[in-house]
């Protein structure tokens, strides 16, 4: 046990000086004040459990004193060790917002499920810092980095289709993540890109992102997501919106060199279970732990002297004024 403040030790003198000063008072209490010639009837009765009870408000009250210095000197406890994982991960969400997500081989579709199931991935990764990129004909930053959790998941509610010009621009949307990661000190930097389409719009080509990903040491793993052949997509027609099934299209060689050349991984999601599984994978992967055998566990002491100085100055009350109370 040690103490936080251990010069406020030196209050321990003045319950010290109340003792000398008690006993010293106590003798001097003592001298003879009457000449008689014997003590024998004082003497013979033998000393009376009132008389030695009423040094006994004394002691608790010093006792309670004494108690009351010992904590606010704030002793605490470290003799137990605990193991600590710390997470060094820094995660950028590129994800597709083109009006392609609208398509419903998902569900309810494409970019409620990629949202939902990243909000999931969110939650669970409290210790990381996350950025949210999301990309159509262009791209932008939806969230910078931050461990604030509330943040983010509210901000990933905001992400729809309506938000860019339409379009696949899988070049923008990675070079805007790498930008996001390239200036941070976290052990490991990772990107996970989430679209359903084909390149098709843009200024950085999708192989000059992930050149640029690789230079600064950032892996990315590429989420392919769509069901295989036809997936049913709603299209304005002159009687309303109607469902139509429609060709999936993934270019899916393409992300996987983009994964290839950045040591990530490519993943193919056909619906919502296989594209949760495919986040708990990445973040089973990306659990780059340091474990820390020698971090101290700090318990705080303070709490039992407070408590006994309390039940010392509540049984010196009871005596004072109950057992030895005196009689008008």
């Amino acid at each position: 046990m040690f103490y936080e403040y251990p010069r406020l030790l030196w209050l321990l003198l003045i319950p010290a000086l109340l003792v000398c000063k008690y006993v010293f008072d106590e003798i001097k209490g003592r001298r003879p004040h009457l000449r008689v010639s014997t003590l024998t009837p004082w003497t013979s009765g033998g000393k009376s459990v009132l008389g030695v009870l009423r040094h006994v408000p004394f002691a608790l009250r010093v006792a309670a004193l004494s108690l009351i210095v010992i904590a606010i000197a704030r002793p605490r406890s470290s003799s137990k060790v605990e193991k600590i994982d710390t997470e060094g991960i820094d995660i950028a969400l590129a994800m597709d917002v083109s009006t392609s997500m609208l398509a419903r081989d998902f569900s309810p579709d494409r970019i409620s499920a990629a949202k939902d199931i990243a909000i999931e991935f969110i939650a669970q990764r409290p210790t990381d810092r996350m950025s949210i990129v999301v990309f159509a004909g262009e791209s932008y930053t939806q969230c910078p980095l931050t461990t604030d959790r509330a943040t983010l998941i509210n901000l990933m509610k905001e992400v729809s289709t309506d938000l860019l010009e339409d379009g696949t621009a899988i070049g923008n949307g990675l070079a805007t993540a790498v930008a996001r990661l390239k200036d941070s000190d976290a052990k490991s930097r990772v990107i996970i890109l989430l679209t359903d389409g084909v390149n098709n719009s843009g200024e950085i080509s999708p192989e000059t992102a992930a050149e640029i990903a690789k230079t600064f040491g950032i892996r990315v793993y590429t989420i392919g997501v769509g069901a295989n052949g036809e997936a049913p997509y709603p299209v304005m027609t002159p009687w309303g919106v109607q469902v139509q099934n429609v060709k999936v299209e993934i270019d899916e060689a393409l992300l996987g060199e983009i994964a290839e050349a950045t040591g990530g991984r490519y993943f193919r999601a056909t619906d919502n279970t296989k594209l949760s599984e495919i986040y708990h994978e990445i973040g089973q992967m990306e659990k780059a732990r340091t474990t820390i055998d020698s971090f101290p566990v700090y318990k705080e002491m303070f709490s039992y002297f407070a408590i006994a100085a309390l039940v010392c100055l509540v049984l010196e009350a009871l005596l004072k004024y109950v057992v030895l109370r005196k009689m008008p």
